[in-house]
């Protein structure tokens, strides 16, 4: 008989309960918790470093203008966030996924007034969704 507030019995499991489809939604929030905390430290910490690429090319002509020509600058106040956001994955993803998911959005819309940079721009649309599904994860799994 279907408890109150589920359709089936089978469908949702019971507080506590584990099965296949709990450990799955676990491990699939452990994965996009680590890829969350890694790739903004990362990326952050080579803001600094340039090891990876030179970062200030993502910053349109625009932005650097209203810096005052201080675009570089700018990308370390960038790298010295994005870092702060990957440790905000690892202690608290409930409200962390929800950051970096903005911040990814701000990245977007930053690349998307680059001419050339659309194929990123839509990468990041990718990790974008990856940062919500985080959230949402985040929800049952971070308690």
């Amino acid at each position: 008989m279907a408890q109150p507030g589920r359709a089936f019995a089978s469908d949702v499991p019971a507080l506590g309960e584990t099965n296949e489809a709990s450990r799955n939604g676990y491990q699939a929030y452990r994965i996009l918790q680590a890829a969350f905390v890694i790739a903004p430290i990362v990326a952050g910490l080579d803001k600094f470093l340039h090891l990876l690429v030179d970062w200030d090319k993502y910053l349109p002509a625009l932005v650097n203008n209203m810096t005052g020509g201080r675009g570089h600058q700018l990308m370390l106040v960038v790298g010295v966030i994005e870092i702060v956001a990957g440790i905000g994955v690892a202690v608290k993803p409930r409200i962390f996924a929800y950051v970096v998911a903005a911040w990814l959005l701000l990245i977007i819309v930053n690349l998307l007034l680059i001419p050339g940079y659309f194929d990123v721009a839509l990468r990041d649309v990718g990790l974008l969704l990856g940062a919500l599904a985080l959230g949402r994860l985040s929800e049952e799994f971070d308690r």
